[in-house]
Parts: structure tokens; sequence; C-alpha cells
């Protein structure tokens, strides 16, 4: 013969369904836990680590056909341009080209892309000038366009360094926007404008 424990109460369907339901939410509430703890934190999503010491910005007006082109000298005589695109001091992360290559035919619908800007990064530095020079590579008006050259610190903060608005009109046409310099300890001591031609190193494919 059995003998029953006292403790003991058969059980009966709705305490079977209640066993089931508190099974499966301590399944939901495992699998929350583990998926939390595979995502990323708040504060690092999105983020972008940035080597940058310095960005200069060339920028004209949306959709505008014209090609502009953006040349940098450093202190050690390196000219970048878009056929000589890193000195190891810089980079030439877009090489902007006006109207041309901006669209785009995605599902059968032609998408235009209207920003003109090119970017030139200073990814480590060397005590010494710069000189910042817009060319006007391509014009398909008479009329001027208006180009725009701004030129940031990035560490410890961002902080500004030159801004500025040059009109070309020609092609061919190259205007010095800043001449700036880097003390030892990378900080900028002087910006002036005085003209100083990069065009003429750089052979017939620049002209």
């Amino acid at each position: 013969m059995r003998i029953r424990s006292r403790f003991y109460r058969p059980a009966t369907g709705s305490d079977a369904f209640t066993d089931l339901l508190f099974n499966a939410l301590l399944g939901f509430a495992f699998m929350f836990f583990v998926a939390f703890m595979l995502m990323a934190k708040p504060d690092q999503t999105g983020k972008i680590d940035s080597k940058a010491e310095f960005i200069i910005t060339v920028s004209w007006p949306d959709f505008h056909p014209d090609d502009i082109d953006v040349l940098v000298e450093d202190p050690r005589g390196q000219v970048l341009w878009f056929e000589n695109k890193d000195t190891e001091v810089m980079h030439l992360d877009r090489d902007d080209r006006g109207s041309f290559h901006d669209q785009l035919i995605i599902d059968g619908q032609k998408i235009s892309n209207p920003i003109n800007q090119e970017t030139v990064s200073l990814r480590a530095w060397v005590p010494g000038e710069y000189v910042v020079n817009v060319l006007h590579y391509k014009a398909n008006y008479k009329e001027p366009v208006p180009v725009t050259v701004k030129i940031e610190k990035l560490n410890p903060e961002i902080s500004l360094v030159y801004y500025g608005v040059h009109e070309l009109n020609r092609i061919g046409m190259e205007v010095t926007a800043a001449r700036f310099v880097l003390d030892n300890s990378g900080q900028p001591k002087s910006v002036n404008s005085l003209q100083k031609s990069l065009l003429s190193r750089l052979g017939p494919k620049a002209g």
C-alpha cells in the first residue's frame, strides 16, 4: 500500500496550466536577458572613432555642375590633390566633381546627390605652414561660383581656425583661401590669405 504524504495534492488542470505559463514566462525572461547582454551600450551606438586632428571642408552650391578642387600643401612641401590623395600627414576623404557621377539609378529611379563638397583630414600634423587653395577645375557657366572654405581643429575640442567664401569664375582660376601655421604643440598661431600658387607644381594633369 502506498502512503501519501499529507502535503501531496494531485495536480489539477488549472495547476498544470499555471505551471506551463510560469515556465513560459521564465523562458521569455531568460531570452530577454541574453538579448539585452548582447546589445551594444546606448552610448556606443553610432559612435565614429575619428583619428583626425584637423578637417578642411570645401563646399559650393548644391546641384551646381562645376568641378571645384582643393589643393593643400603641408610644411614638408607635399601637395595633396585628386591625383595624390594621401601624403601621410593629410588625406583627401572626398573628391567631388560637381554634378558628374552624382546621379544613381536605384530600382529604375534616378536619384541625385545635390551636395557639392570636398573634405581633407589631417590625421597627423607636423609643425609649420599649411597652404589651402581652391581651383576651378571645370566651369559650365560664366557666373562666378561661391566656394566656402572651413578649417576646424578637432582635438581636444572643436574650434574654428578659418572660415571664408571665395568666388571662382573661370577654368584654371586658383585662389589661396588660407595659410595657417601650427606650432610644436599643434596649435594654430597665424592665419592669412597671402596668395601662393600650387597648381604650377603639379604638371599638366592639374590644369
